[in-house]
């Protein structure tokens, strides 16, 4: 497997990192495999339950490595093909029932919004920017930044961030609600650490499901998200882990 992307596992916490600072952690072909590989092993694995995505160097992520577009692609379907690649590890983060958190220090554009966009808790540092920046070079949004920030942030923001080279601040990024939480630059990877061990000493079973149906809401009707809430609450209720916390809780 590439070293462009990695993958750590230990006591429950998957860590996926981008590795390659060199070029701001952009994309290209052996990156996007190796997302693809990284992320679906990591929510298929039973001893996983939770995950941080962070990265090397002074950059999230800058989307796609244009360098390498301009040197190695002839036609836009190679460009196609390796952004469905990288669309499949996308969904298997924001398909899966394991709850996702972000650590996005520096600078956040391109399909990068759509890496830090599939995580469910982003955290960002003081002096981070974020940013879509496609129509500076020609292309369109993909990566799921069409689909993704208009949930996040509203279609009318979306637009304003689509349509311009504006790269938010840290602050506006909060605001607008792409981020939960801005720190000091130095502290964003303990930060995402720390949430994803409260998720991990918690139920974490319970959290995972929770961010399931958030997910996974706009492919119901109304009644049908009511009656999977119904189902998966009834589920949740028979695990061991539920029945001992309301055991505990009843007990107070």
């Amino acid at each position: 497997m590439s070293d462009a992307v990695l993958l750590h596992i230990e006591d429950g916490l998957a860590r996926i990192t981008l590795n390659r600072p060199e070029r701001l952690n952009a994309f290209n072909a052996a990156a996007a495999h190796a997302w693809a590989a990284v992320t679906r092993e990591a929510v298929s694995r039973d001893d996983v339950g939770a995950i941080v995505v962070d990265a090397a160097g002074r950059a999230f992520c800058a989307g796609g490595d244009v360098h390498d577009m301009a040197a190695h692609m002839d036609s836009g379907a190679e460009l196609s093909a390796l952004a469905e690649v990288i669309n499949s590890g996308i969904r298997a983060l924001t398909e899966s029932a394991v709850p996702v958190v972000a650590a996005a220090q520096g600078t956040t554009a391109g399909g990068g919004l759509g890496i830090l966009l599939a995580s469910d808790y982003a955290i960002i540092g003081e002096n981070s920017k974020i940013g879509s920046l496609y129509a500076n070079i020609g292309l369109t949004p993909d990566l799921s930044v069409s689909a993704q920030l208009s949930r996040a942030v509203g279609e009318r923001r979306a637009l304003q961030l689509v349509l311009q080279d504006r790269m938010l601040s840290a602050d506006e990024a909060l605001d607008w609600g792409i981020v939960a939480e801005v720190v000091a630059p130095d502290a964003v990877g303990e930060r995402a650490d720390e949430v994803a061990r409260f998720w991990l000493a918690g139920a974490y079973g319970a959290y995972g499901n929770a961010k399931r149906l958030v997910r996974s809401q706009p492919s119901r009707t109304f009644a049908e998200q009511l009656h999977e809430e119904a189902r998966s609450i009834g589920a949740s209720f028979d695990t061991p882990e539920a029945k001992a916390r309301i055991n505990a809780f009843v007990k107070r």
